[in-house]
């Protein structure tokens, strides 16, 4: 099945029904005034003297729930529209028919293709109607009048017999055509401009942090291209990634990079599956005010490698960005300690750098303007716990971690899917780091406020469930020693539960056995046949790709 056929099955989830009987709307739409879209819609989605055009004018979504919607026109109804036209469609709906940024921060994590847990689900099986098939973000991400959300509750209804009623009276509360957030937004919206300097920051699991800049130069109407620069705080590699992106809406930043040779601006991607020179779709909230964005660029047959990503306007001032330790241990001499940052002064001190009582800079090793070296002593006393650090202005609340032992260890994520992979589908691969924690103020393990020291070193190692100690387990996958999960190549046909174990290879529990954390991994196949139909996973669902025989029919 092609990423496309993949991507349009589960659109239909959510695109719009344009189809149907027209019904007063009690609602004030929206009017459409795009030359485009009228000539392109207004045959099946007629307009009235007010400009208002059947459910078009009465919902507003994301640029990626606008794509999908046109797909669906294109595919099921014979929509005929060229790639330009398709482009500037989605580029009108998302800007003028699209959400307020306050409206789409809290559902970001769904178009950034995060697998998280939703907690805050409606009660009375309202949540669950919808998250059988995808996140419940995805649902609030529409917003309609309350007309538009019974006719949406009713067609959904009956495609997916699911319930209709209560559904549709809990949407049009939850997720309104009108509202402040909206109005507001729409009589501030400024232009476009994100051209100059921004400083950026980056996590990658079981990578760590990065640091550096990137230039934005605009190419078009809202359109730029992008080159970053990448410095690991880990190791002081770098990578250099260049990328196109186009803004939706004034906020919504959408594009892809990949990695360059700095020699010659070639892709220097090696292949393997968590190179960080892959080809990335990058998602980003960019701040009304344009002085800030954040967000992740994602690749992977299932999205699932991920940076996390923040930017921030340059400016003249000294900012300090990471230090490349998350933690020291009390009663220990000549740390030697990296910090990073922007614009660092010419002259510092040891007294400078002050990272709170009991903490002593006994000298400054080396400093540049974007890195401090430096040999740091803690005190037997020195309180346990996070620790600011500050230069000149700059700081970086909880920078470093004080502890007097590694109380535990817990594997992140700490349940997780891998795919296998087989004949039409790609592996689905995970990485894992294990996390150093030691007990919070409260004397408790496993509670709120436990400090989170980094990672550790470990030994990994798979059990898995049902089977005999001592089998081999590479049937499954193997993980490498950097935390890399890698499924077998071809799948089994069955679903394994894994133990992911990570041992300590330093720390040790008061008997003097390694720590061990642990991750409950499922490894599952990357589609099945249940009553004729095919199902393929998406993130951590299944979506129904149709009928076996369609199914198999769209991969060839």
């Amino acid at each position: 099945m092609t990423s496309a056929v993949r991507s349009f099955a589960c659109a239909l989830i959510f695109c719009i029904v344009f189809s149907g009987v027209a019904r007063a709307q009690s609602e004030e739409g929206i009017p459409v005034n795009d030359p485009l879209v009228i000539a392109k819609c207004a045959s099946c989605h007629a307009r009235d003297d007010r400009g208002n055009m059947q459910r078009i004018s009465f919902a507003r979504t994301t640029p990626e729930a606008w794509q999908d919607a046109l797909k669906r026109m294109i595919l099921g109804y014979g929509v005929s529209v060229n790639a330009p036209e398709a482009r500037s469609i989605v580029k009108y709906l998302s800007t003028n028919h699209g959400l307020a940024p306050e409206e789409a921060k809290p559902v970001m994590y769904d178009t950034e293709r995060r697998v998280q847990e939703e907690t805050t689900l409606p009660r009375g099986g309202l949540g669950t109607a919808c998250t059988k098939c995808h996140t419940f973000a995805r649902a609030l991400s529409w917003r309609r009048s309350t007309d538009d959300w019974k006719q949406f509750a009713a067609s959904h209804a009956a495609q997916y017999k699911v319930p209709n009623e209560a559904t549709a009276t809990f949407l049009a509360k939850a997720a309104p055509l009108h509202t402040p957030e909206w109005d507001a937004w729409s009589a501030r919206k400024s232009a476009v401009n994100l051209a100059g300097r921004w400083m950026v920051t980056a996590s990658i699991l079981g990578h760590g942090k990065y640091f550096g800049e990137m230039q934005v130069v605009p190419t078009g109407d809202d359109e730029f291209n992008t080159r970053v620069t990448l410095i690991s705080v880990r190791d002081g590699s770098k990578l250099v990634r260049s990328g196109h992106i186009a803004v939706y809406g004034g906020y919504a930043w959408r594009g892809r990079s990949k990695g360059e040779n700095l020699a010659n601006g070639t892709s220097p991607a090696s292949g393997a599956a968590d190179d960080l020179a892959s080809e990335t779709r990058e998602v980003l909230w960019i701040a009304p005010d344009q002085s800030s964005a954040e967000g992740r660029w994602f690749w992977g047959q299932y999205q699932e490698f991920g940076f996390d990503v923040k930017l921030t306007r340059a400016s003249s001032n000294p900012t300090l960005v990471a230090v490349d330790r998350a933690s020291l241990k009390a009663d220990s001499q000549a740390n030697r300690i990296r910090v990073v940052g922007y614009n660092l002064p010419t002259q510092i001190g040891p007294a400078d750098l002050n990272f709170g009582p009991g903490l002593t800079v006994r000298t400054i090793v080396s400093h540049t303007a974007s890195e401090v070296i430096a040999d740091v002593d803690v005190a037997s006393d020195a309180s346990l716990g996070k620790h600011d650090l500050a230069l000149k202005g700059s700081a970086i609340p909880g920078a470093l971690a004080i502890y007097d032992r590694v109380d535990y260890v817990k594997v992140t994520p700490e349940s997780a899917l891998a795919t296998f992979g087989d004949a039409t589908q790609p592996r689905g691969y995970q990485q894992f780091e294990a996390i150093g924690y030691q007990r919070g103020a409260d004397g408790k393990l496993h509670t709120a406020d436990d400090v989170d020291l980094g990672p550790v070193e470990v030994n990994w190692s798979l059990e898995v469930f049902y089977v005999a100690e001592g089998v081999s387990t590479d049937f499954v996958g193997k993980v490498s020693p950097t935390g890399l999960l890698t499924p077998a190549s071809q799948s089994p046909g069955n679903n394994f539960d894994v133990w992911v174990v990570a041992t300590a290879k330093n720390d040790k529990d008061r008997n003097g056995r390694p720590l061990v954390g642990k991750c409950y991994l499922v490894v599952t196949v990357p589609s099945y046949t249940f009553a004729g139909r095919e199902y393929v996973r998406d993130l951590n669902k299944w979506v129904d790709n149709g009928p076996v025989a369609a199914a198999q029919g769209a991969t060839k």
